[in-house]
């Protein structure tokens, strides 16, 4: 059986894998896209450097606006016109103000730019040379950026996730212990109160008569600690399943709660067509669960009412439901209940359902939940086992 722990542990390599995926393939395609959109802006600037040329070479009798329109529509990348010996001709899209207070600023983006890409080269009529030197754009550098950006983000929503979520599970984690702690001294009370007040009853008692007649009693008592001790015991380890009649281990649970119980409680145990109903269980386990489940639903139907535990088969599962006539759970708390901590009990510390729940579905690979109820008219519990 693989414990809930290494479940995690895949879980988490799963979601990092996938994360890393997402993370490759952000950067890959935003790589395409900037490459993309850096070979527009080179044909955009050698139709600029082209249109400069023509410009240069124009006898003045043509309509030159749609060439002044190319032109002005380079409103995004910087560049650079310099002649043969880098003195600079023109530049556009630079910070003006850089412009003005440092007189280094466009050779330092010169030379800036002659180390990213070969300059474009437009030859006059004359033999005379001129470069063109052009830059990234804003979009194309926020571009290049932005996988590393998105990265960090994502980093930063998992730090803080990672943090939030720790921080309840501690919460949680100390809400099962302080109930593993209560549930214990809860589950040893009555026995050790019995086994006390019998220690009590035999010291006064006369001769050895009286006091081997209360001996079955505490032998009783003793055989509870035991089975509580049983049950505590694998929860922590890997259980031994074995098919069990639940007919018969059912019964022997409702007539513990039955002596237990107001005489105005109705219990009643059926079975369809009056089957025997055989199930894959731990006893010590499956007991746990039925005991707790009986408890909730004397609790709830307060001392006068009925329970009805009802068994049948439906191919190879084994269905278990137990039914009560008490105050009902409202629809919007039927996952709530099975949560560490929950509890509608004043005095309630919320392990039991929590506790039956991973009882059933982690160790007997089933099903615990609400079938249904209504505020009122009662609660019905659902188990679906393997037969």
């Amino acid at each position: 059986m693989i414990s809930i722990y290494e479940q995690k542990n895949t879980y988490k390599l799963i979601l990092l894998f996938v994360l890393l995926l997402i993370i490759i393939t952000s950067i890959l395609y935003t790589d395409y896209l900037a490459s993309k959109l850096s070979d527009q802006e080179k044909l955009k600037m050698e139709l600029i450097a082209d249109t400069y040329k023509r410009l240069t070479n124009s006898t003045g009798s043509e309509d030159l606006s749609f060439m002044f329109h190319i032109i002005e529509s380079n409103k995004t990348v910087p560049l650079i016109l310099a002649d043969s010996t880098d003195a600079i001709l023109l530049s556009k899209n630079f910070d003006s103000i850089k412009i003005a207070k440092n007189e280094s600023y466009l050779n330092g983006q010169l030379a800036e730019m002659k180390s990213q890409r070969d300059p474009i080269d437009i030859q006059y009529t004359q033999g005379v040379h001129q470069y063109m030197y052009y830059g990234d754009s804003v979009l194309l550098k926020e571009l290049r950026y932005f996988p590393f950006i998105q990265f960090a983000i994502i980093l930063l929503f998992i730090g803080v996730a990672y943090i939030t979520f720790s921080t309840a599970r501690r919460a949680e984690q100390n809400r099962v212990w302080a109930g593993m702690a209560k549930e214990t001294a809860h589950q040893l009370g009555t026995p050790i109160s019995a086994l006390s007040g019998w220690v009590d009853y035999m010291k006064l008692q006369p001769d050895e008569t009286a006091i081997a007649a209360v001996l079955p009693d505490v032998e009783k008592d003793i055989e509870r600690l035991e089975l509580i001790a049983e049950r505590f015991s694998k929860i922590g380890s890997v259980p031994e399943m074995i098919v069990t009649n639940l007919n018969e281990q059912i019964n022997k649970n409702v007539d513990y709660i039955k002596r237990r119980a107001s005489g105005k409680v109705f219990f009643e145990v059926k079975s369809f067509n009056d089957e025997t109903v055989n199930a894959l269980i731990s006893p010590p386990l499956f007991d746990w669960v039925i005991e707790n489940l009986l408890k909730n639903a004397l609790d709830a139907i307060g001392g006068e009412g009925s329970i009805e535990i009802s068994l049948s088969k439906q191919g190879s599962k084994a269905i278990v439901e137990i039914k009560d006539s008490g105050k009902g759970i409202a629809a919007g708390k039927f996952n709530a209940i099975f949560r560490p901590g929950y509890s509608t009990k004043k005095r309630g510390w919320g392990l039991g359902l929590s506790l039956a729940k991973r009882i059933i579905n982690e160790f007997h690979k089933g099903k615990i939940f609400v079938k249904e109820s209504a505020i009122g008219k009662g609660t019905t519990f659902r188990i679906v086992l393997n037969s």
